[in-house]
């Protein structure tokens, strides 16, 4: 089942009378539940395609389609909204509150919705993630992946239809950053997510359902095979 799609996508950068194409036409569709990696060189297009489809930016022309409807025909209050509740994200920097314990950063976005917690989630989120004896350290007592564990328990905190991941082991060694990736996809799938990231790393994609390689803005390859 269809989640989520773009449509002749495209993002022009001006520069005075030069033009820079990061998103080139791109048209791709993405199912429930899938794994997708999007990867390239530096410059390649890989994370303004990422912000595009999760209405972190607004494309030049083309559409992003959630539900039927193209996120950009929502207002700016609609739009994050809809980002708040339906997506999930993580990037390579932790972007955790200093100030505020990971217990409340991971219901962070929850208490920005003005929702109640659901407790009995929460409890099995935290517990798949192994971070339940961390809750109430500060970011600054806590290590590189269990900070980026942090990120994850609060991206998901919502229960999102979507995942959207942003170099998430960019900052973490090896052996960890593997661990996080394992974790993150089993989470996600455990729970019915859809998950599209963004690497650099060919280690990192071949962990993924499908591997979407982006050159010069354009799709190169697609081990999907959806390219509109």
């Amino acid at each position: 089942m269809e989640v989520l799609r773009c449509e002749q996508l495209s993002k022009i950068y001006r520069s005075g009378s030069a033009a820079v194409r990061a998103v080139d036409n791109i048209s791709l569709s993405f199912e429930q539940g899938g794994f997708t990696a999007i990867t390239g060189k530096s410059g390649s297009g890989k994370s303004t395609l990422l912000h595009l489809l999760s209405g972190l930016d607004r494309p030049t022309d083309g559409q992003v389609i959630y539900q039927d409807k193209d996120l950009f025909r929502y207002n700016d209050n609609q739009l994050s909204v809809l980002r708040r509740r339906r997506f999930g994200f993580v990037f390579q920097a932790y972007n955790l509150v200093g100030e505020l314990t990971a217990q409340e950063n991971i219901l962070l976005p929850v208490m920005l919705d003005n929702r109640k917690p659901d407790e009995a989630y929460l409890d099995r989120l935290i517990g798949m993630l192994g971070i339940g004896d961390r809750l109430g350290h500060l970011p600054g007592a806590l290590s590189g992946g269990q900070q980026q564990r942090v990120c994850i328990a609060r991206a998901l905190a919502n229960k999102p239809a979507i995942l959207f991941a942003d170099e998430p082991t960019g900052n973490l060694d090896g052996r960890t950053g593997r661990e996080v990736l394992t974790l993150m996809r089993s989470v996600s799938a455990e729970l019915g997510i859809t998950m599209i990231l963004v690497t650099h790393d060919l280690g990192v994609a071949e962990q993924a359902d499908r591997i979407i390689r982006l050159e010069d803005g354009r799709v190169e390859e697609d081990s999907g095979a959806v390219i509109g």
